[in-house]
């Protein structure tokens, strides 16, 4: 599906904060301020430097659900309420409706940074943030009656039922909640990644390499593959969460695996290599994929499955949605997205090597675990830091045309 930018009649553009003109602008700021802050916080926890009031869940719970349910929905919410603004047409919140949206998520989070002291006003302000975030995308969606984007609300309706499923296990209403919500999370930003990313990544690729090379290139789909993609992955997100057949676990991630690589391949241009938007989002997608591989691996082999996990969140996740932020914010700005930062690459580098350092390191040296973690978490802080240096003045001022967005 082609991306197409839509040029509609706007407000009128602000001269000064355009911080709330578009959904990518503030969702995008505030992911990447919480991925720095969040993670200081964890570490100062994790090595015992800190202590936050935390019960009826253990630290790594607490964790997870701020970096898949605090992050990566920041990251979600910002790409699509600006990605359905250009499918449909039709204008998405902006201005004080945003403020107010951003202002939910805001809340839950600096509330969980206090641990879980203030549990229920974080799960109040974190439930109806990710509701009204499910009615703002849904809406223009069926207005334009573009029914084959319901797949997303969908996909934001799981996620958010997945949240209420970790607050209920919180005070012991669900058993193992808090288990069944973070598994489901990681495989619904997976399962987004996969979906969004058939959709642009190709389209990026195509485009981002037409200067570097004589001839233009189009990529072939297979409509085959992707159906064939959708259901096994569908097969391991049910197995995963309701049934829990190990080989039948093994066997789905290993053709997943098997079959996505083919799809990279196909995707694959040497002349990506030389752009930063295009080889991290590339890059990212083969991580993904050695993902399935080791999720296929883990029981045989006796893979440590945090290994896989973080593969999947911190290679996957991680790299993805910071590639996507960084090609976003210039496109919506109206700047040139071949002209981006020399900076930009070690960012994509430092959160590439804490995958590496939380990942691969630990197979061949696990008596180190911890050290492991906390450098990994250091290349993690530094890429975001980067990251913010650059892109938050593009972020908060107005675009470089002039148009509102």
């Amino acid at each position: 599906m082609a991306v197409v930018q839509i040029q509609m009649n706007k407000p009128e553009q602000v001269t000064s904060l355009a911080l709330f003109n578009l959904g990518f602008r503030p969702f995008f700021l505030g992911a990447a301020v919480f991925a720095v802050l969040s993670i200081l916080s964890w570490v100062a926890v994790y090595t015992s430097y800190s202590t936050i009031q935390i019960s009826n869940i253990i630290p790594s719970q607490w964790h997870a659900h701020e970096m898949l349910y605090g992050y990566g929905m920041a990251v979600v919410a910002g790409f699509l309420l600006t990605a359905v603004k250009n499918w449909t047409g039709i204008q998405t919140p902006h201005g004080k409706p945003l403020l107010a949206l951003f202002a939910l998520w805001c809340t839950a989070r600096v509330l969980f940074l206090f641990g879980t002291a203030f549990l229920a006003w974080a799960a109040l302000a974190d439930l109806l943030f990710g509701l009204l975030l499910t009615v703002a995308i849904a809406h223009p969606i069926i207005k334009a009656k573009q029914w084959s984007q319901l797949a997303v609300v969908f996909k934001l309706l799981l996620l958010w039922t997945g949240n209420i499923v970790f607050y209920l296990g919180c005070y012991n209403l669900i058993n193992n909640g808090m288990l069944y919500a973070l598994n489901g999370a990681v495989f619904l930003f997976v399962g987004l990644i996969l979906m969004i990313g058939r959709r642009v990544i190709p389209f990026f690729i195509e485009r981002g390499v037409a200067h570097l090379l004589a001839d233009k290139i189009q990529f072939k789909q297979h409509k085959w593959l992707d159906l064939s993609i959708m259901v096994l992955f569908i097969g391991l997100f049910l197995n995963e969460i309701f049934i829990h057949v190990a080989d039948l676990s093994s066997m789905l991630a290993l053709a997943l695996f098997l079959l996505n690589s083919y799809r990279l391949y196909n995707w694959h241009v040497p002349a990506l290599w030389r752009v930063p938007l295009l080889w991290s989002l590339y890059l990212s997608s083969w991580l993904i994929n050695v993902g399935f591989l080791f999720y296929g691996l883990q029981n045989p082999l006796g893979i440590p499955s945090i290994l896989t996990l973080h593969l999947f969140t911190i290679g996957g996740v991680g790299l993805m949605t910071v590639g996507m932020m960084a090609r976003v914010a210039l496109g919506h700005t109206g700047r040139d997205i071949k002209s981006t930062s020399p900076w930009l690459k070690l960012a994509f580098a430092a959160i590439g090597a804490s995958a590496v350092f939380r990942i691969v390191l630990p197979l061949f040296a696990m008596q180190y675990y911890m050290h492991w973690v906390v450098i990994s978490a250091a290349c993690w802080i530094v890429g975001f830091a980067v990251f913010l240096v650059i892109y938050a003045p593009i972020l908060c001022k107005p675009r470089v045309d002039g148009t509102y967005g």
